[in-house]
């Protein structure tokens, strides 16, 4: 009873609250593959006579649609990055199938998502690392990084992600844990947090603010496809807000210390001057490889800044040959979904848009 399957009155709460979580954790791709997969191993294994039957009694009185919104997705289990998550949900949907057997023995729900969770293992990345905090700077007005020490040098790409895990003796509805995409460079010693605090901040947020030198924070899934293009000479154009401007400081300070030059363009929009943060990273980036950033600054722009927000206008003026370089956004969600409309009905292809998307928001 646990699967919350059997009960038709239950259907439309597990709908609602289902679609709610995966819209979260953005792993429509999981379940709409588990799904798929399921039903279709079913429709296979039965008579082509009971289709109906069989379809209505898995979608009406079957765990399936709880299994998957709330056991597949589980962030601790299910791979981070995409095609292993694929084929993740395809193992669980395939042996999910009531009929499936080796021989006499028969897979359960349970069963399938133990395998599923053996090749989640697999796949994926195992390193969990407990880092120490070193010091606190400020990088804008409401704006901080924290840098830690590793035990262990961190194998990662520049842009990727982090599931950073606090002890808290009181969580809110939101949890003790939050992705944060890592600040730093592969190229430098410490491992860099850079985040943004508001009035009322997660219960997250402020456990993370009463730290001190010495504190220590778990880190671990490292992922993510936020990542610089394989082709050097690829053009490229990094649309920012805010604190959204994080990964491309990994990206950037990672260019600087190996002296490698890109053709990039960087839009960077903040509410005001304080807003803007990585200044140094910034500026470094331009002297040595000639990278510019443009500034659109909404409220007290200053001479040679854009007044206002990236939009249309502010990207043709920049960025004349847009069409042909590779865009990465990352901001606030809103700024995200709204700049990856206007690029592609400003002809920007869909293949050439790269969002900073990961599971949930801090």
């Amino acid at each position: 009873t646990w699967w919350v399957g059997g009960n038709l009155p239950l259907l439309p709460i597990v709908l609602v609250g289902g679609m709610l979580i995966v819209r979260k954790l953005r792993r429509l791709d999981l379940v709409s593959t588990f799904v798929v997969v399921a039903l279709a191993t079913i429709l296979a294994t039965t008579d082509p006579s009971q289709y109906w039957t069989a379809l209505a009694e898995t979608l009406g009185s079957s765990p399936v649609l709880f299994f998957a919104f709330v056991m597949l997705t589980e962030p601790l289990t299910a791979p981070t990055m995409r095609w292993p998550r694929i084929a993740f949900a395809a193992i669980v949907g395939f042996l999910f199938a009531p009929n499936i057997h080796i021989g006499s023995f028969y897979f359960t729900p349970e069963l399938a998502l133990l395998a599923g969770n053996v090749f989640a293992y697999a796949a994926g990345p195992k390193a969990r690392f407990v880092l120490t905090l070193e010091r606190i700077e400020q990088s804008a007005v409401d704006s901080f990084d924290f840098v830690f020490r590793s035990p262990r040098k961190l194998a990662f790409e520049a842009g990727q992600y982090l599931e950073w895990t606090l002890g808290l003796d009181r969580a809110d509805n939101r949890g003790n844990r939050r992705y944060f995409t890592v600040a730093s460079a592969p190229t430098e010693e410490t491992v860099r947090l850079g985040v943004k605090f508001y009035p009322q901040s997660s219960a997250f947020k402020r456990e993370l603010m009463t730290m001190k030198p010495g504190s220590t924070i778990h880190a671990a899934q490292l992922a993510g496809n936020f990542t610089l293009p394989a082709r050097r000479e690829t053009k490229i154009a990094f649309l920012a807000g805010g604190i959204g401007i994080t990964p491309f400081r990994s990206m950037l300070q990672y260019l600087i210390d190996r002296k490698e030059w890109r053709p990039i363009v960087i839009l960077y929009a903040t509410e005001r001057q304080q807003d803007i943060a990585y200044r140094d990273v910034l500026g470094a980036a331009r002297q040595e490889l000639g990278i510019k950033t443009i500034h659109a600054v909404a409220h007290g722009g200053e001479r040679g800044q854009y007044p206002g927000y990236i939009d249309e206008r502010l990207i043709r003026l920049a960025i004349p040959d847009y069409l042909e370089r590779t865009f990465y956004i990352s901001g606030p969600q809103a700024m995200v979904k709204a700049l990856r409309q206007k690029l592609l009905a400003m002809g920007v292809r869909r293949s050439k848009i790269k969002v900073d998307y990961f599971p949930g928001f801090a």
